[in-house]
């Protein structure tokens, strides 16, 4: 093992004999007692030294080999230490990839701190390159998603969408000014070739030589234009991926309206069926009014600000790197909206329908708890 403090969590005494690590009380840690010859011993783990090293140049400080032992486990138990080398094979060998990685400093960084086990982010970033990907749409919402997918290193996104991209269909971080008259399709993917930080994994080879074909689809992302079809779901569309086990995604901005979620996860959160048949019990004329707004004439150009969209799009890829990272992203199960002009972001549970076929009913995949709150303690030993 070669320790390394977590650089991306920033250190300071609170006075003598107490560090903490790290400024946002989301993952802030105090570490104390501690005294000068502790605190110099920090700037030993650099991830240049070994154990061995370690204890051999603590000497110098007065500290023994118990203590330094003492010292690395505690900081490993708090979260505040990294190894260089962890990871795995796939890790070892996105290391070796010097170009890469400069772009994924932040991201590393980031996933350093979400994850506090050693290697536990550079292992996260390295299997993002293994997963796949679907985004349904590529107007402001769904081409800024596949970007920030592509470019947090997710090795397979795809985008599917229809007809020709429109100027009202550029964004900063979707499609550019010269995809307009461009099949949406093929701009799109072009968009996620440029966003990505190298070169997509190559498929797997099939003993016959041609590739095998794709991974499986790890999340699709649903967030088309026209974000009726996503805000009202329709539970038809979504039968096959109840019906394969994938995970998928919603999102969009109807009307001055964003939104995010639910993340559905089959068979154990509620899915677009339990949204319909919930509308419908709260609403008898719920099913009138939808009906005419799917047949009735569409406006030729959507209520989707810019700033807003970008927003969602961010949010939505977030929650999504969450997912494919491990975790229950707090859309899991439930919906997250801000309208315009406040913007005031508020979050709705839905819950599994009993009566719908999904088989959701009872379970509690999307049930979270919270865990965040003021900078905790660790002791130095």
């Amino acid at each position: 093992m070669h320790p390394m403090l977590k650089p991306a969590l920033r250190r300071a005494w609170r006075g003598r004999g107490t560090v903490q690590f790290g400024v946002t009380p989301a993952h802030a840690v105090k570490v104390g007692p501690m005294d000068i010859a502790t605190g110099c011993f920090l700037g030993l783990l650099d991830g240049t030294r070994g154990m061995p090293l370690l204890r051999e140049e603590a000497r110098a400080l007065d500290l023994t080999e118990h203590q330094v032992d003492t010292l690395v486990v505690r900081l490993l138990d708090a979260g505040l230490i990294d190894d260089v080398r962890a990871g795995g094979p796939e890790a070892d060998a996105l290391r070796n990839r010097a170009e890469v990685m400069e772009r994924h400093r932040p991201d590393l960084a980031s996933l350093s701190v979400v994850h506090p086990e050693p290697g536990g982010g550079m292992r996260r970033l390295a299997a993002r390159r293994s997963m796949r990907v679907q985004v349904r749409g590529a107007g402001r919402v769904g081409a800024a998603i596949a970007a920030v997918l592509s470019g947090s290193g997710v090795g397979h996104v795809e985008v599917l969408d229809g007809g020709c991209a429109e100027p009202c269909d550029v964004s900063p971080g979707g499609l550019p000014p010269s995809a307009a008259g461009e099949r949406r399709d093929t701009a799109a993917r072009q968009l996620v070739r440029r966003s990505a930080p190298g070169p997509a994994p190559r498929a797997a080879q099939s003993s016959g030589g041609p590739a095998s074909g794709e991974p499986g689809l790890s999340l699709i992302v649903v967030a088309p234009r026209e974000s009726l079809s996503a805000y009202v779901p329709d539970p038809g569309t979504a039968e096959p991926w109840i019906a394969s086990g994938t995970p998928h995604l919603y999102a969009g901005v109807i009307e001055a309206t964003g939104f995010v979620g639910p993340l559905v996860l089959p068979g154990g959160t509620a899915c677009a069926g339990c949204l319909d048949l919930h509308r419908r019990d709260r609403d008898p004329q719920w099913p009138r009014m939808l009906a005419q707004w799917q047949s009735g004439r569409r406006t030729a150009v959507q209520a989707c600000d810019l700033g807003l969209a970008t927003a969602v799009a961010g949010l939505a890829a977030a929650h999504a790197l969450a997912f494919l990272d491990g975790e229950l992203p707090a859309c899991t199960g439930a919906r997250w909206e801000a309208a315009l002009p406040l913007l005031d972001w508020r979050s709705e549970q839905i819950r599994a329908h009993l009566d719908c076929s999904c088989g959701a009913g009872g379970h509690t995949e999307g049930v979270r708890t919270s865990g965040a709150g003021t900078a905790h303690d660790t002791m130095a030993g």
